[in-house]
């Protein structure tokens, strides 16, 4: 089946042209890699979706994070409805890996906590990549590169079951038993089975043909009929023809495989404790004896143990230091792989191998783990390379590693559906920032819109939040110690109203779609450094992006490079994107969200004289002063000085604001107000 792509909207701007460049080089057999510059709010997804509807190949969708992850999974599932769409992320709720500190001779014992609605996404993932199926698109985060067993071994544990087949029905059993299905006389759940008289009543691992229920009815060696059922009343719900039963679990092996391995972990064994025993340590030969002895045992009871996966190589009888199987592996040789955010997903990818590596190694060196657990690990950048032939990577500020596999050509794309243009780039100086950040985001609230505050530290940037609360703005701050689940509720509560502005540090970059925000200020703008450099300083300003009001203000006392390379490239986007308004008569208008996360871009626009007279003003006073981008730059760049003369006028403003608040019974804006003002005068006396 071909991929067809459901929208109510077509390409517009320039995706119609990034659209037909990547499909160009996509196909072209002298590259392998095509970088996609969008600018935030451009519709890049939109784009990409496009393209794999043009390409028609099975498609890998890698992002850094699982939250993106599942945004993206949404919006493919809405752009293919028809075709399959898989996610394929990390399954743990919570993981704490096994690991030895030697210098406290501490050993932290493996402890997770397994999602089984992600397993059984898993499973289906792998599942439809083996159907044979070419209609598919998987969004997966970086556990792509992480090993999930054979491919082979997967397909090979499959039971395919068809009305009018013949089976013993204790080879059968025995099957599901090797596929890891537990038998029960209890209630159904997941990846068991209950026999009863003449049939066989399976819960599949994951859903198929609308459920995941099935009963077996045989009548003497013949399959009789296969049915859906519903699991709690054992009422038949349709008749099937065939179905086939996929093992439920990636690490699964035959019988002859588990003998297989067993007996090679037996010879490492002996090898490791004859080390261990040569250099005097008795205590890690008889801890690796103790520990892999009592593994054997369970896996040649019930076919597997706990932390399995660190024998992956016996079982899968690779040679050891060779790469482990990974989701890779289950897609056919011409897929696709789009990497969203790049700039971060990359380096990502790259980090993996390091640190599983090291912390295994104490493992190994103090007899918890054979050496072949070394080899249950990530892909090695080098063997991922190897494995991707064709790579789409989409980022707002691509890094160096993306545009040397693009030889150096990037694809473009600056025009927004909404025709929004990027936010102006101000810079304001930072020797008594906040006076003005209060009247800034004074101004955007007054408008029913939301602002965002960034800083370099989690302290700051609860020290900006509590200063903002004590003047009346209603506000929470955002980091990395604010559990996931509260992060999640405080974006909710700014897009909702119930706060107008979240100050945070790096979580505020890419990802984050909050097209009610209008005002984005950057404190500590002139700190050059990872959260101050061009990628940063881009993205973070792009959260503004969304809003026809659109405005970054950055704070700093000196031009440092990356806010000199950060105002030109955004004073070239704009002059791009004023230029196509003007020259096309468009109307820019603010993107809209709707409360499920799925982004709605109000795209249609009217060409008539009567709306063209309504053309933001400012926007063609722009576009016709536009110079060249160095003369723009330098007008940008603007002088902020601190004079006696306008502190006197600024606190004679709070005051008249002050009072007219008061008199409207607001005293929450007028305590907001008496607090600037006091703050001012107390700038006076200093001047």
């Amino acid at each position: 089946m071909d991929f067809k792509l459901v929208a109510a909207y077509t390409p517009m701007g320039d995706q119609p042209e990034a659209i037909a460049q990547m499909v160009q080089a996509v196909e072209d057999n002298n590259k392998r890699g095509t970088t996609l510059l969008g600018v935030t709010g451009s519709g890049k997804t939109f784009t990409v979706a496009n393209v794999i509807e043009r390409l028609n190949r099975p498609t890998l969708v890698i992002s850094h994070n699982k939250t993106l992850a599942a945004q993206l999974y949404g919006e493919f599932k809405n752009f293919f409805p028809e075709n399959a769409v898989e996610y394929f992320v990390s399954y743990y709720d919570y993981f704490q890996p096994e690991a030895y500190i030697p210098s406290t001779d501490t050993y932290i014992e493996k402890d997770l906590a397994i999602n089984d609605e992600i397993e059984r996404m898993r499973l289906k993932t792998v599942a439809t990549l083996l159907s044979g199926r070419r209609d598919v698109i998987v969004v997966s985060s970086v556990s792509c590169i992480y090993g999930c067993g054979n491919p082979e071994a997967f397909h090979a544990s499959a039971i395919e079951l068809k009305v009018g087949d013949r089976h013993h029905r204790k080879d059968l059993l025995i099957r599901l038993v090797d596929a890891l299905y537990d038998r029960t006389d209890g209630e159904l759940t997941p990846a068991k089975f209950r026999v009863t008289g003449e049939s066989i009543d399976i819960m599949a691992s994951f859903g198929e043909f609308g459920s995941q229920c099935f009963r077996i009815l045989f009548f003497d060696r013949e399959i009789e009929a296969i049915y859906t059922i519903d699991p709690a009343t054992g009422q038949k719900l349709s008749s099937l023809d065939s179905v086939t039963i996929y093992p439920a679990n990636l690490f699964v092996s035959t019988r002859d495989q588990i003998r297989r391995a067993v007996d090679n972990i037996r010879e490492d064994l002996a090898t490791q404790i004859a080390y261990f025993e040569g250099e005097g340590r008795e205590v890690e030969a008889q801890r690796i004896k103790q520990r892999v002895e009592y593994d054997i045992e369970m896996i040649n009871e019930l076919g597997y143990c706990s932390g399995i996966e660190n024998y992956s190589r016996y079982l899968d009888n690779r040679a050891p230091g060779s790469r482990p199987f990974c989701l890779m592996d289950y897609f056919p040789k011409d897929f696709v792989t789009v990497i969203d955010e790049s700039h971060v997903t990359v380096p990502q990818i790259r980090g993996m191998y390091g640190g599983d590596h090291s912390r295994k190694e104490n493992l190994v060196e103090y007899g918890f783990r054979l050496p072949a657990a070394l080899d249950n690990r990530p892909l090695q950048f080098a063997e991922y390379e190897a494995m991707v032939d064709k790579s789409i990577y989409v980022s707002a500020t691509p890094a160096d590693y993306e545009i040397e596999q693009s030889y150096g050509e990037i694809i473009e794309q600056l025009i927004r559906p909404t025709h929004i243009v990027d936010p102006p780039l101000k810079l304001r100086s930072a020797e008594h920032p906040m006076d003005e950040v209060i009247e800034a985001i004074d101004a955007v609230v007054r408008r029913g819109e939301r602002a965002i505050v960034t800083t370099i530290s989690k302290a700051s940037a609860e020290e900006v939040s509590r200063y903002l609360g004590r003047v009346g703005i209603r506000n929470s701050y955002i980091h990395s110690d604010v559990e996931t689940l509260n992060r999640i509720q405080i974006l909710e509560d700014l897009r909702d109203g119930r706060i107008d502005v979240i100050v945070g540090v790096n979580l505020l970059r890419e990802g984050i779609d909050l097209p009610e925000v209008s005002l984005v200020i950057i404190l500590d703008a002139d700190k050059d450094g990872f959260l101050r450099n061009v990628r940063a300083i881009t993205q973070i300003s792009g959260r503004a992006a969304r809003h026809t009001n659109g405005q970054a203000l950055l704070f700093g006392d000196v031009v440092t490079g990356s806010l000199r390379a950060s105002i030109v490239d955004s004073n070239r986007r704009r002059a791009k994107q004023i230029a196509y308004n003007f020259e096309n008569n468009i109307l820019p208008k603010s993107a809209k969200k709707s409360g499920s996360g799925q982004s709605s871009l109000l795209t249609q626009h009217n060409n008539e004289a009567a709306e063209s007279t309504n053309i933001v003003a400012e926007s063609f006073a722009e576009y016709a002063t536009t110079r060249s981008a160095e003369t723009a730059n330098r007008s940008t760049v603007e002088d902020v000085s601190v004079t006696a003369e306008s502190v006197d006028r600024l606190i004679e403003e709070a005051r008249e604001a002050m009072e007219s608040a008061a008199k409207a019974l607001d005293f929450v804006a007028a305590a907001r107000h008496r607090d600037r003002m006091y703050e001012l005068q107390k700038l006076r006396k200093q001047l």
